[in-house]
């Protein structure tokens, strides 16, 4: 790590720090945040000559507290039209963008799109901001510092983006990120290697988890298990043996097995749920296969399902990437997939939620639309508590002033992101993520390139071929008053 200072215009930079294991595009991310002169349009004179985007810092002398000179226009503020009517396909790209209400894209620092889309997608759930927010800069006694300098560092990335129009170099989080987590940080040929988005989301959440937990034992507030957490209740059996037992766990996301039988989402699901283990029988003295059937038993705010596309390829040494189309709704109803324990708690507000749509048709409360089943509507009121209850963990939400202390989930569940990876294997290709906006407009986010898209092609990205096709989907719940 080396010191230096930058002089740009009449301005000087007297601490601006280098990383020398970065490629230098990092360190003109780092002048972009202090100058506003995109790294596109950096000249730095380096030895007689110009700093080039992948030069190797070690050849090119630079020591320390070197003052280094930079040439370079900033972008220009964006103004609002003085008159007249502006038409949305008139303006500036720039300027769509803010009309949209959407935040700033990420600079890729080097194969780091996986952070980048995993960081928009979290970023655009209200309650996980509103936590951050609130959460102090003094470390707690019980947290480790890099768990605290991460979320710290998740805190101000986030508060970044919803300030900034321009593109955000995510360059404070990524170094505490590989930090945390060192794994992140493997180089191949001295660059930076693709990592698993959904990995990177994991190790996020897990972090995240630990910093935003209340420490008191007389609290249960747990918020990201509240808003994220699913509870699975699970019988273990075993046919040989007859030996059975049950067990209860929470999960962050469900996962979507894929197979020649698996054409949609709702089907992979389905697969998910069951799994065959080799452990030791009792009875029998010796290993035995055991069949693992798990129901939800309490659901959260925001359901995370990841489909399972990459496996290990022995002869090839790599995973590899499952290319089959697998469809998924834009409205999720896990139903179905719950315990009954959980089925009698969404009784009532599944019917509330059938009374309001019921409203909304022109019909009686009592009357139901044709064809309509008891099963049609499917919800929950839980929020990932593990008492097993199902009852609502009343984590906080920011949507129109209300809280979950006034209405429950229904188990219909809104498709609110979708992370998406382009390419055939998961240490290559490129990742995207694609969200939803308050206004229900979807941007999709390709690392500093926020591109608005129509809904009809959300679901689109499905697989079956070389293109973006759906890796981990976020959906909403929805909910109604109680």
């Amino acid at each position: 790590m080396l010191t230096v200072s930058v002089k740009w215009q009449k301005e000087v930079f007297p601490k601006v720090e280098i990383d020398m294991s970065q490629p230098p595009y990092v360190f003109k991310c780092q002048l972009y945040d202090l100058t506003g002169v995109p790294p596109e349009r950096q000249k730095i004179m380096v030895k007689g000559g110009l700093l080039k985007d992948d030069a190797d810092w070690a050849t090119l002398g630079v020591k320390e507290g070197q003052k280094l000179m930079m040439m370079g226009t900033a972008d220009e503020i964006v103004k609002a039209p003085e008159k007249g009517p502006v038409f949305m396909e008139d303006l500036p790209e720039e300027e769509q963008v803010v009309a949209v209400g959407h935040s700033a894209g990420l600079f890729n620092l080097g194969n780091t799109c996986y952070m980048n889309s995993t960081i928009q997608c979290l970023h655009s759930v209200p309650e996980l901001k509103s936590a951050l927010v609130k959460y102090p800069s003094e470390r707690r006694s019980d947290l480790d510092q890099t768990s605290h300098m991460l979320t710290a560092a998740t805190r101000e990335l986030f508060n970044e983006l919803d300030k900034s129009v321009k593109p955000v170099a995510p360059m404070q989080f990524w170094m505490v990120l590989r930090k945390k987590y060192p794994q992140f940080g493997q180089l191949h040929n001295g660059t930076f290697m693709q990592q698993d988005a959904e990995e990177c989301w994991t190790q996020l959440l897990y972090t995240l988890s630990q910093s935003l937990r209340s420490p008191s034992p007389s609290e249960s507030l747990d918020t990201v298990k509240a808003l994220f957490g699913i509870e699975l209740v699970s019988r273990i059996h075993c046919q040989e043996s007859g030996e059975e037992s049950s067990e209860t766990e929470s999960v962050y996301s469900l996962k979507c097995h894929i197979s020649q039988e698996v054409n949609h989402l709702h089907e992979g699901l389905k697969h998910g749920l069951k799994s065959e283990l080799e452990k030791a029988s009792p009875s029998l003295g010796r290993s035995a296969i055991y069949l693992k059937e798990s129901r939800i038993n309490a659901l959260p705010r925001y359901l995370t399902v990841q489909f399972v596309r990459f496996f290990w390829k022995r002869e090839s040494n790599q995973k590899a990437k499952i290319l089959r189309k697998v469809d998924y709704p834009l409205e999720l109803d896990v139903y179905d997939f719950c315990s009954d324990d959980l089925h009698k708690k969404l009784e009532a507000p599944r019917q509330s939620l059938r009374d309001e749509e019921s409203k909304k048709l022109g019909l009686k409360a009592n009357e139901k639309s044709s064809g309509s089943k008891d099963n049609d509507v499917k919800m929950t009121d839980a929020e990932g508590s593990s008492n097993g209850s199902g009852e609502s963990s009343k984590a906080t939400s920011e949507e129109g002033g209300s809280s979950d202390r006034e209405s429950h989930l229904t188990g219909i569940y809104d498709l609110v992101a979708v992370l998406t990876h382009k390419g055939r294997s998961a240490d290559s290709g490129h990742y995207v993520a694609w969200v939803k906006q308050e206004n229900g407009k979807w941007i999709e986010f390709d690392d500093d390139n926020p591109i608005p898209q129509r809904e009809d092609d959300i679901t689109k990205l499905s697989g079956g071929g070389d293109w973006h096709m759906a890796y981990i989907c976020m959906y909403k719940a929805r909910a109604v008053p109680m």
